[in-house]
């Protein structure tokens, strides 16, 4: 039997943290990512509990999810 290393991510964490180091998401811009990708790698659930977690917004849009980086109240214009 293999035994994993002590300290391992959990499955996609990787993948969700490189997320949030985008240079867009740093400077409180915007973030998008194919919603295949997230079920992918992660599972909706995961990127809205990390999203709500936070404090940014976010969006679906056709095969998008578009993730608003700023705590800053949200209106939509039209």
């Amino acid at each position: 039997m293999q035994m994993l290393p002590r300290h391992t991510k959990p499955l996609g964490q990787d993948w969700l943290d490189q997320v949030f180091r985008a240079k867009a998401a740093q400077t409180g811009g915007v973030v998008r990512r194919k919603i295949r990708d997230v079920e992918r790698e992660i599972g909706r659930a995961a990127l809205e509990l990390e999203v709500r977690r936070r404090g940014y917004h976010m969006i679906e849009c056709d095969r998008d999810f578009v993730i608003i980086c700023s705590a800053a109240p949200l209106r939509v214009i039209c």
